[in-house]
């Protein structure tokens, strides 16, 4: 966790031309569209968004009555063999029949035809590309008991060893169906899940059927790529059902925040392009070999061909982690914020030595392990024997720094560290365990159903990001309650299990007049108790022998309610809206 950027809580003005906003999306499509372009004219970026910031992509929508080739009046027309060369084997193909043309030609030969199996070059490692076809059933965060209408997307994977393939986390988030495809091939095949890692949005795969494996080499992986090394994208992006090949080079390699996990770990900028479908699918080097997965790129009208690739040492965390535990633990942090230490009035007040170096501890998770040792105003001098510079970086490879984030995060979940730190003017090393990010409001709730809990009309939910965003729409950031934002921006879980309980809305009914417009409040305690999670507030209700439930809401409101009158009534409310049971499952054992 570094310095953290406060947000306002309020919608922004609309941008001047001095403003500069970015939008980061995720690439899994999910929409086969039919475009006529003529054949001189530049095309448009089909996945560009109006939203103008940072957020979580959505995978486009596949209509399946639409068939791109159903009209060939409106296809695109062909492209010139220039442009046909960045597509892979087609290139090879034409100019392979363009020079047996030529050669027939001038020296009046009569040979036999071309035979097209003679003609396209298979790279082997291109076998290994396969097109992932997901159904998504997703929750309605709004209506708890309920889900969305499904819809279908296609995204890219590719095998490695152990009869696995791998894919982007938000091509298969809250899937009810995953078939997967291969190069060349006509049939699709039912996939399992076998692990989601959302904070690095990569997921694993496997295919029972034996045919599938047949023919099918598995990538291998190379090193971290070095800046200006050549690049090659290979998957199955919008536009068309082939596969496809994208080149470029390495541009910028640094901590990257990653939009679907809402979190900050190494990622690797490259300038080839990344489209909706491109998600989940394999960065080549020139040698052949995996150095990465395409996953998300930045729209801006400023900026042109900006695609971001997970590097291969969080790609083989996230392996490692699977076969370690059999399941995807997650990347562990520090658990503390911190301050660069660059003014040198800051350093001598903190008591440092000109020679020492390091960032200040602002505050620090009580749930972390380190919270028992680690103090505010503490300086961290060290993480595992690398110091650390008043800038909050660590050296890495030759001319490159990068933030010290990166050591925890290679780190996995329960191993030691060997944290240095300087507490008034003395030197002390701790060795801390390393555990996830327990956040008060979840960035996620992975693929779990939304926990709910329903009394005389009032519905009690917990918050998460995809709660705020359900009730608010993508700029739930500014559109938010102000209270709401500052507790997902700044607040920290004091216990593992504490939730933030709201009042989502009153399901109007003759019991609760007077309260309908209570929304999206937080309840503080019932009958003078706290209230610590969801769950522990359903079994004070649910085990209340009071005359009367009284809940104490945020700004000094409160809800009273007959205890027997409120239980009697909940029956016929639920009734009414359909609702099947007045608690989720979870809330139940």
């Amino acid at each position: 966790m570094g310095e953290n950027k406060r947000k306002r809580g309020r919608k922004p003005k609309t941008p001047t031309q001095e403003t500069k906003d970015f939008q980061y999306t995720t690439a899994a499509a999910n929409d086969v569209v039919s475009v006529t372009i003529p054949a001189a004219e530049p095309t448009t970026d089909t996945n560009d968004l109006s939203a103008s910031r940072s957020r979580r992509g959505r995978p486009r929508k596949v209509n399946n009555n639409d068939n791109p080739r159903a009209n060939i009046a409106t296809s695109p027309e062909r492209r010139s063999s220039r442009q046909a060369e960045q597509n892979g084997d087609l290139a090879h193909a034409t100019t392979t029949m363009a020079t047996a043309t030529a050669t027939t030609n001038s020296a009046a030969i009569v040979s036999e035809p071309v035979r097209w199996e003679n003609v396209v070059r298979v790279v082997p490692s291109m076998d290994a590309v396969v097109k992932v076809f997901c159904v998504h059933t997703e929750p309605n965060f709004s209506l708890m008991w309920q889900r969305k209408r499904q819809y279908s997307s296609s995204s890219s994977g590719f095998v490695i060893g152990g009869r696995r393939v791998l894919t982007n986390a938000h091509s298969v988030e809250h899937h009810t169906q995953v078939k997967l495809k291969k190069r060349g091939s006509d049939t699709k095949y039912l996939a399992t899940v076998l692990a989601i890692g959302t904070e690095c949005d990569i997921a694993m795969l496997t295919v029972s059927d034996d045919e599938f494996w047949e023919g099918v080499s598995p990538v291998e992986f190379g090193d971290l790529p070095a800046l200006q090394d050549a690049v090659t994208v290979v998957g199955y992006p919008i536009g068309g059902d082939t596969i496809s090949v994208t080149s470029g080079v390495v541009s910028r390699i640094e901590i990257l925040s990653y939009v679907h996990g809402s979190t900050e770990l190494l990622g690797l900028q490259i300038d080839a392009a990344i489209n909706s479908g491109n998600s989940g699918g394999p960065a080549f080097n020139d040698k052949g070999k995996c150095v990465g997965i395409a996953f998300q790129s930045l729209k801006h009208e400023d900026v042109e061909n900006i695609g971001y690739v997970i590097p291969t040492p969080v790609i083989m965390h996230f392996i490692k982690d699977y076969e370690k535990n059999g399941a995807y633990t997650g990347f562990p942090i520090l658990g503390v914020e911190w301050q660069k230490i660059e003014n040198p009035d800051l350093r001598m007040a903190m008591g440092m030595g000109p020679d020492q170096k390091g960032v200040r501890i602002r505050r620090i998770e009580p749930t972390a392990p380190e919270s028992q040792v680690l103090k505010p105003s503490d300086v961290i001098l060290s993480f595992d024997g690398v110091n650390i510079a008043n800038d909050g970086t660590v050296p890495f490879r030759h001319g490159e720094r990068i933030g010290f984030s990166y050591l925890v995060s290679q780190k996995y979940t329960g191993d030691n560290a060997l944290v240095k730190v300087l507490r008034d003017s003395e030197i002390l090393e701790f060795n801390i365990r390393l555990e996830t990010h327990k956040r008060l409001i979840p960035a996620h709730i992975k693929g779990k159903p939304p926990s709910y809990y329903i009394i005389a009309g009032f519905v009690f939910t917990a918050v998460s990001v995809p709660y705020l965003r359900s009730e608010y729409g993508k700029d739930y950031e500014f559109d938010a309650p102000v209270k709401l934002l500052d507790k997902h921006l700044h607040a920290m879980a004091e216990s593992v299990d504490e939730q933030l309980v709201v009042i989502s809305q009153v399901l109007v009914a003759d019991i609760n007049i007077g309260y309908e417009e209570i929304v999206n409040t937080q309840v503080l305690a019932f009958n003078g108790k706290p209230v610590k999670n969801l769950k522990s507030l359903a079994n004070m209700v649910e085990s209340c022998e009071d005359e009367y439930l009284k809940f104490d809401l945020e700004y000094q409101q409160i809800v009273v309610l007959e205890t027997k009158t409120a239980k009697a009534a909940t029956l016929d409310i639920l009734t009414t809206h359909c609702i099947p049971s007045a608690m989720s499952d979870d809330l139940k054992t």
